[in-house]
């Protein structure tokens, strides 16, 4: 492409620096948002998502309603998100740009828009359920009433809430800091969401969970990442090769992760061959023809635009364009999904059994020993966190030796195996026994509390990490300076501190326990994945404060790390004790209701689960004390070392000094004499 130059003699002026001020481009998100209405309408009428219930029919203002306020719904989601997610992580600011603020101040309307269109789901939402119309005599008053008791009114409800205090964050958010806080609670706001779908009733409901939330997340970051691109294009500039980058990355991951729920749910939603020919089915065909073509598009957009350099923003603009109305397409079809009748799929569960009502899962075949090698139950949350996690530890490995650079292959070994007791403890006959007997529930608990983190720490990812991740130069939050931020944050330092680590581990366990959350984790989805979440924090957090090696918080000396350690081991062998000799049971309803055959006394079982906790704790506090001891030999030895070199470069000044003090000292006490 030829360059103009400036005439002999004449000075050469920088390109001029876009600024906020200029007005943004808005034809990309209104292309998006015609093509998901224009497509919303003849796909709801033709796939039964609008037609008239034969009993209970709230009318064509709900059944219209609930329809095109979705598409609103998603769209304004995805564009929030994608604007807040631009601003932190993925666009630099120049010396007289104001790009952050921008997206900002976009950002904020749209999370209203989002807002608003959650109230009116939630207001049509209950005229749905109800088989009422709006204009029925009573129908907020009754809406008021009953919107708590209602679990898809809930939801809904404690959406529209997180929404409305999203919205002024949003628009007091102007740093890279505040902008990423804003947009994690604004991807925190689509899990209600997931609790919410169809096939979250099924017998499988936590993976319905999953796959709806790998869904959500996607396709809100992918579409929103290219619509706030496309809206800030005229302020981007120079930036703009380096945000379209950065949001190809992101995009390739969303299209991994819509493309993975979307595997989830057919194990769910489909019974016999005749399931993939129903008008549900035809939907979902749909949406996978428009991700294939995505997936053909994106492909083209990283060759011609990102890996040549994007020098011509309207080229980018024009491929842009056609992205965007397929991915409104697609955004319209899930809302019509969402409405559509899906196939009955037949269950084999007694779902009136006590224990399938209470947990949502049948009762396991009787426990016996073997069970604990045979017994499995995929938690995909927890699977797909643990591979992420090894893949990315692998990457980094691999990355680290092509450029020559060693890395033991014991931590890769540890790492791996690490996350393999963890997969087996949530997935594994722990994590499926768990649920209805409290011996196997305490497995788990000190696994992942006590063993899995004795695993992890010493494979030092934090390390890995550091010598891997790209640093950005523009002053953008990447990986890197996000896992920097949270290392050395006063935050991490007040949590990793030993006494405090303790502190939280033991009483973790007095408040989960002897509290309403142990019931709660035990019922409950969302207790269930806290519990799990919070117990392996925190136990990763103890381990770490006293034998880690990574970057972070400056380390105790290993003597009063050790006293600590036995302390805090000392209470947890209380708690041990306390459990097996007690004489009352801990969530008597919940056992008693579900009635175990093969568990023939719940106090027993209960004081087994106490001498687990105590007998398990055994071993860890030996390991961890002697990974102490080396720590503090090594130590001992790294000083001894220093030392020596620090008496070569100096001829041994520090020794010369301390015994000319003595001789100094002697001849005072020979003039005294």
């Amino acid at each position: 492409m030829p360059v103009a130059t400036a005439p002999q003699g004449s000075p050469v002026r920088p390109p001029r620096q876009q600024s906020a001020r200029e007005p943004l481009r808005w034809p990309l998100v209104v292309i998006t948002v015609l093509t998901a209405l224009v497509v919303a309408v003849p796909a709801a009428a033709l796939s039964g998502a609008t037609a008239p219930l034969l009993l209970g029919d709230a009318g064509p203002l709900v059944r219209w309603g609930m329809v095109l306020l979705e598409v609103v719904h998603h769209l304004a989601a995805a564009l929030t998100i994608g604007l807040l997610v631009v601003a932190a992580f993925l666009v630099r600011e120049g010396r007289d740009t104001d790009r952050r603020g921008a997206a900002a101040r976009v950002a904020t309307a749209s999370a209203l828009l989002w807002c608003l269109a959650s109230a009116g789901i939630l207001v049509l939402g209950f005229g749905d359920l109800a088989g009422l119309p709006p204009s029925a005599p009573g129908y907020l008053q009754d809406m008021i009433t009953n919107i708590w008791g209602l679990e898809v009114m809930r939801l809904r409800l404690v959406e529209t809430l997180m929404l409305a205090a999203l919205v002024p964050f949003a628009a007091l958010a102007r740093t890279r800091g505040a902008l990423a806080w804003v947009a994690g609670l604004a991807l925190f706001a689509l899990v209600p969401l997931s609790y919410g779908g169809h096939s979250s009733g099924t017998d499988g409901h936590e993976t319905a969970v999953t796959a709806l939330l790998l869904h959500l997340g996607g396709i809100t970051v992918w579409v929103g990442g290219l619509m706030a691109i496309g809206l800030l294009l005229p302020v981007l500039g120079t930036a703009l090769p380096d945000t379209l980058r950065r949001y190809s990355t992101l995009a390739l991951w969303s299209f991994v992760s819509v493309s993975l729920s979307g595997v989830l749910f057919a194990l769910l939603m489909v019974d016999d061959l005749d399931d993939l020919v129903s008008p549900y089915w035809v939907v979902i065909w749909a949406k996978v023809g428009l991700l294939t073509v995505l997936g053909v598009m994106g492909a083209v957009q990283r060759r011609i635009i990102i890996a040549r350099g994007t020098d011509r923003p309207w080229l980018f603009a024009a491929l842009a364009s056609g992205e965007l109305a397929v991915m409104g397409t697609a955004i319209a079809l899930g809302s019509v999904l969402s409405r559509t009748p899906p196939p009955v799929v037949e269950s084999e569960t007694d779902a009136s059994s006590p224990a399938y009502a209470l947990t949502g899962y049948p009762l396991p075949e009787p426990f016996e020993p073997a069970r604990l090698l045979d017994t499995w139950q995929v938690n995909w949350l927890f699977l797909l966190v643990a591979l992420v996690a090894v893949g990315a530890y692998l990457a980094g490995v691999v990355k680290l030796r092509r450029r020559g650079d060693a890395w033991p292959l014991w931590r890769l070994l540890l790492w791996v195996l690490g996350w393999a007791v963890f997969v087996y403890a949530t997935s594994g006959a722990p994590g499926v026994y768990g649920r209805i007997m409290f011996s196997q529930h305490m497995i788990m608990h000190m696994v992942l509390m006590m063993g899995v983190p004795i695993l992890l720490v010493p494979a030092q990812a934090i390390t890995l990490a550091y010598r891997t991740l790209p640093a950005r130069k523009d002053k953008t939050l990447g990986p890197r300076e996000v896992l920097v931020a949270v290392v050395h944050s006063r935050w991490a330092t007040f949590v990793v501190n030993p006494v405090v680590a303790g502190a939280i581990f033991f009483g973790s366990l007095i408040a989960f326990y002897w509290t309403g959350l142990f019931g709660w984790a035990l019922t409950s989805h969302t207790g269930h994945v806290l519990m799990v979440v919070h117990f392996s924090l925190t136990g990763f957090a103890f381990v770490w404060s006293l034998v880690g090696q990574d970057p972070g918080p400056a380390k105790w000396s290993p003597p009063l790390r050790i006293l600590v350690l036995l302390g805090t081991l000392a209470a947890h062998a209380f708690f041990g004790l306390a459990l097996m000799q007690g004489t009352w049971l801990l969530e008597p309803e919940f056992f008693k209701t579900i009635e175990v055959p093969w568990v023939d006394d719940l106090l027993v079982d209960q004081q087994t689960a106490g001498g687990i906790a105590w007998g398990v704790g055994e071993l860890p506090t030996v390991v961890l004390v002697l990974m102490v001891m080396v720590d503090w030999m090594r130590r001992d030895e790294r000083e001894s070392v220093r030392s020596d070199r620090q008496a070569l470069r100096d001829d041994d000044a520090e020794l010369v000094a301390y015994n000319a003090h003595l001789q100094r000292l002697a001849e005072r006490d020979r003039s005294r004499r």
